[in-house]
């Protein structure tokens, strides 16, 4: 029973935390299961990023190396390919799959990916929503008998970083796949090797899977809380 205090869809919330905190668990026991696993024929991940974007015919991409652990990402509009410390200088099938996930972003956006343009497209707007989103709720809430237009407003601003991160799912998925294939076409890891880098991506993967549920029950929440203009 709750209190008449407790908000209950507070749970939401608490789903989405455990959801996230799973995904987050499973994808680092995965990458340090595999990150003891060192690749045969003894390349770096460094080296394989640089491999994989000559082999693509991409020469305005820099890799460089960046603080953190599993901090890696692509910067489309720096053209920079940053591989974390952790990664950079490891020889590990999982650290060799990280980079060539990477590298699978700089592919997607010299072929144009579409998903990913619109991802890049997204942001601005998207970090624009979630600054605006809960002031707006918040202020329609207090003086909804002059503003009611601002809650709806603002939850649908607040709607913009789910859009965001099913947007999201596609791009990484198909990172993902591009990535297996290089590494495959060019014979960079072996049939059992791949398998091992395929479940550390997979395990990526889910992450974002994660993200966009924590996301949709974050929605659901405010929708459920202040949709009906409920200033309780």
């Amino acid at each position: 029973m709750f209190y008449p205090f407790f908000d209950s869809t507070y749970i939401l919330v608490i789903i989405g935390m455990l959801i996230s905190m799973l995904a987050s668990s499973y994808v680092n026991s995965t990458y340090r299961k595999f990150d003891k696993v060192m690749n045969r024929k003894g390349y770096t991940a460094t080296d394989v990023a640089r491999l994989i974007l000559q082999d693509s015919g991409i020469h305005n991409v820099g890799v460089q190396q960046i603080s953190g652990d599993l901090t890696d990402n692509y910067n489309s509009s720096t053209k920079i390919l940053s591989l974390s410390q952790t990664v950079a200088d490891s020889r590990s099938v999982a650290a060799i799959g990280v980079a060539a996930h990477e590298c699978g972003h700089a592919v997607q956006d010299q072929k144009h990916y579409a998903p990913l343009k619109l991802r890049i497209a997204l942001v601005p707007v998207v970090n624009f929503g979630a600054k605006i989103s809960i002031p707006l709720i918040l202020i329609g809430a207090i003086f909804f008998s002059a503003t009611p237009a601002l809650v709806t407003i603002g939850l649908w601003c607040f709607a913009l970083t789910f859009l965001f991160q099913v947007v999201t799912l596609p791009v990484e998925f198909n990172a993902s796949k591009r990535a297996l294939a290089i590494l495959s076409d060019n014979h960079i890891l072996d049939d059992d090797e791949l398998a091992m880098a395929r479940k550390v991506l997979i395990a990526a993967a889910l992450t974002y899977v994660a993200a966009a549920v924590a996301s949709l029950l974050q929605v659901l929440r405010l929708f459920l809380l202040f949709g009906n203009n409920n200033r309780n």
